[in-house]
């Protein structure tokens, strides 16, 4: 029989380890302006040591998901919430720009523990995968969310090493929480024979890998694209002279919007065949963004929010596909790579956003964006093609 109350306890802790690990890596940008500051030195110059953090968090969710194998899920996670911890404090310790990069390059790295360790353990753990996807998405982006407000708050009041320090001291407490309350996956009742109920088998299914390793890749430059652009898109295009303060709203709006709309998606999971719902979200990224593309004023506001809704959907469609298409003891290897694929390709963005902007401005990069989403279209009817299954009834 199952330990629901343990299960319930690995859910929640890897909830908050996803809140955690958006909101430690963005304490930094934030941070930043004050380091600058105080240290007097040139911001461009201290935000590219960051560089080394993200390329980490990309990098090293790949191999994570095969030293799973060898020291645990539960393990690993362990070590992400205590490594995580002690970067921060690291990082709070800096005093050069080269103390800055190493110690957030190992922040990255720590980071990267969580999307194919976490997700593994979610799956194994939820009893309704939709919903329980639906909600840790939403604990991530409101962590991601979250970290500037708290970090500009707490640099103000205190400096900006402590806004190091004080999440790092959660992280660790969280880490000693997590070691206490969480059994060993040997002992865990939650296993592999749950995540195998819900196991699917795919025609050709070496098709559909690369068909979906396109839609993940393209998936990434267009979440990129569009949140790191909207809020100079806004700030551009809405046609109002408008405080930055609002525009930083609007913004935040259309991603809290996108983000809750994941909880929508992980109830539709739970009742509808994901080929179909794959369809219906990717059909909305092109649209939006093309409407983002065309107009300007609300026309635009509204095209953003589409999109918004439909690529942060996509993450949620994403996972539920690997959880229910890759056999249990290959999932944390899979989410591995579904996630590598995903920010890698992500971290083209930036420059990509540069090169097209100077060329003919955000319509440009949005109607760039809309032709990612116009692919993951076409992926998206290719798996809906191959992705007549047959599901085994749980017993």
């Amino acid at each position: 029989m199952t330990d629901q109350p343990a299960s319930r306890r690995a859910i929640l802790f890897v909830n908050a380890a996803h809140a955690l690990d958006h909101f430690v890596l963005l304490i930094y940008p934030t941070a930043v302006i004050a380091i600058a500051r105080e240290q007097a030195l040139d911001y461009g110059a201290l935000i590219g040591l960051s560089t080394s953090a993200f390329v980490a968090f990309g990098l090293f969710s790949l191999p994570f998901g095969w030293i799973a194998d060898r020291v645990g899920r539960r393990n690993l996670l362990a070590i992400f919430f205590l490594g995580c911890g002690a970067a921060c404090l690291g990082v709070s310790t800096a005093a050069t720009p080269l103390a800055f990069a190493l110690w957030l390059l190992v922040l990255g790295v720590f980071s990267a523990i969580y999307h194919p360790i976490g997700s593994a353990m979610l799956v194994a753990n939820a009893t309704r995968l939709g919903r329980a996807l639906g909600w840790n998405g939403v604990w991530g982006n409101m962590g991601a969310a979250a970290a500037s407000g708290v970090t500009a708050l707490i640099a103000a009041q205190a400096g900006w090493r402590v806004a190091f320090v004080a999440p790092g001291l959660v992280c660790l407490a969280v880490g000693v929480a997590f070691l206490l309350l969480v059994p060993s996956e040997r002992d865990a009742t939650a296993s592999a024979k749950k995540a195998s109920a819900a196991a699917a088998t795919l025609a050709r299914p070496g098709v559909m890998l690369a068909v979906f390793a396109v839609a993940i890749a393209a998936g990434g430059l267009t979440f990129n694209i569009t949140t790191i652009g909207a809020p100079k898109a806004i700030d551009e295009r809405l046609g109002l002279a408008v405080p930055l303060a609002l525009v930083g709203s609007l913004a935040t709006a259309i991603f809290v919007f996108g983000a809750l709309t994941q909880l929508l998606v992980g109830r539709l999971v739970d009742r509808f065949s994901l080929p179909q719902i794959f369809v219906g979200l990717s059909v909305l990224q092109p649209l939006g963004l093309g409407l983002a593309a065309a107009a300007t004023g609300a026309p635009m506001l509204l095209g953003l929010a589409l999109a918004m809704a439909a690529i942060y959907g996509q993450v949620v469609v994403n996972d539920a596909m690997v959880a229910r298409y890759a056999p249990p003891h290959l999932q944390a290897k899979v989410f591995g790579v579904r996630y590598f694929l995903g920010f890698t390709a992500a971290g083209f963005a930036a420059p990509l956003i540069a090169a097209l902007h100077g060329i003919g401005g955000f319509a440009t990069v949005f109607a760039a964006a809309s032709a990612f989403g116009a692919a993951i279209f076409g992926a998206a009817l290719v798996v809906w093609s191959l992705g007549r299954v047959r599901t085994a009834p749980a017993e």
